[in-house]
């Protein structure tokens, strides 16, 4: 970010030369590189030497630059630079661009302008690099991640007793700052809701999430390649917390819900006990680990037609209904039975089956879908994961 005063057009330049340690990596640029004196330079980063850009803009100044142009290896973030240095960053394939300008021109320039924020204009939403992914091989049958939260470039609070800080605020990026955001929004939820367990405030985050942009542009996760983001990358979606606080319906647990998942999971009724500090028996009938009431679907083995259940409880207008809405994964059949949901006041609360068979005649990824619940006014989404399982005949 640049707040100083417009510098004009300045000479652009690019380290070419054949003394380098890295060539092309500003890194390694010191103050004998005379020929980077009021210019900003082109750096690139490599996928095998990923140079922070800090760092960049610390050795060109050393060298007497005037402005960075950092282009970033694609599966990485872009990050705002610290500090008041002219410095931007651009992706590899702008980098490349501004790299032919370079060389096809007798006398390339470039001008850095101050800084400005527009307001209302729309910016392309990206999965962050660095953020987890799905799926989740200790639980496979439950859905993570659960949601996505802003947590790239978020302007933060630094300490005054950090070393490393040159002012009392920094753009930061990670788990780290994505966290707080959903925090915040259970606890306005809580407050809102002061009845609403764990669970149901987890089921209104999920199934109210964004799956597309604010401004409905597609989602792309980062990665090489990158590619449209799916529950794997956002579990269901990109967190709203205007329509959390007014999900329509609720997927809710309670304690036994649980334990009925550690029994499904193959834990015995000593575990479960010692776990539970109380004398506790699985049914006898074993239960499925598909059953356990998640705001999503996830069958990660598919080896014959599957029915599971779910029950939603209606936290919103009292006399409603609502519709089915279904979205297949690729060659995926379902049914939901019922395909209509209606409440009162003497009963919010109903279970529905959902049907599951695979036209694939060979082993294959995941696919993924949806089911909605819809009544007009609220819409309540659950995404569907499915991966297709052939066994195989001896």
């Amino acid at each position: 970010m640049f707040t100083g005063s417009d510098t004009g057009f300045i000479k652009l330049a690019y380290p070419e030369v054949s003394d380098l340690k890295y060539p092309c990596d500003c890194k390694s640029l010191t103050e004998e590189d005379t020929w980077a004196k009021k210019t900003v330079v082109l750096c690139f980063t490599t996928a095998f030497r990923e140079g922070s850009v800090e760092e960049s803009a610390s050795s060109i100044r050393k060298a007497g630059a005037l402005g960075l142009i950092v282009a970033e290896n694609p599966t990485r973030s872009l990050y705002v630079c610290d500090d008041d240095f002219p410095c931007v960053q651009v992706s590899y394939d702008i980098g490349m661009k501004i790299l032919y300008y370079i060389r096809s021109s007798r006398s390339p320039k470039v001008r850095i302008s101050p800084t400005k924020t527009h307001d209302g204009r729309p910016v392309s939403t990206k999965l962050a690099y660095f953020s987890s992914r799905g799926p989740s091989y200790v639980a496979p049958g439950v859905l993570k991640p659960d949601i996505a939260a802003p947590g790239v470039n978020i302007l933060s609070a630094v300490s005054p007793s950090d070393p490393k800080a040159n002012s009392a605020f920094a753009f930061m990026s990670g788990t780290s700052m994505a966290a707080p955001h959903v925090s915040g929004i259970v606890a306005l939820l809580k407050s809102l809701h002061p009845d609403w367990s764990p669970a149901a405030i987890k089921s209104a985050i999920v199934t109210t999430a964004w799956n597309t942009d604010p401004s409905g542009e597609l989602i792309f996760a980062e990665g090489e390649p990158m590619k449209l983001a799916d529950p794997f990358d956002f579990g269901g979606g990109i967190v709203n917390f205007n329509r959390a606080a007014d999900p329509g319906l609720v997927y809710d647990m309670g304690t036994e819900d649980y334990l009925h998942y550690l029994c499904a999971m193959g834990y015995n009724n000593s575990a479960i006990s010692q776990l539970r500090e109380h004398p506790t028996s699985c049914p006898t009938k074993r239960p499925s680990v598909l059953d356990l009431n998640l705001p999503s679907i996830t069958i990660p083995s598919l080896t014959k037609p599957t029915k599971l259940t779910r029950t939603v409880r209606n936290v919103g207008h009292a006399n409603s209904s609502y519709k089915a809405v279904v979205k297949p994964p690729q060659g995926i059949r379902i049914s939901v039975r019922p395909r209509l949901l209606t409440f009162n006041a003497t009963n919010n609360t109903i279970s529905f089956t959902v049907a599951v068979s695979s036209t694939h005649r060979v082993t294959t990824g995941y696919y993924f879908g949806s089911l909605t619940w819809t009544d007009g006014v609220h819409t309540v989404n659950s995404p569907i994961s499915v991966r297709t399982e052939i066994p195989i005949l001896s």
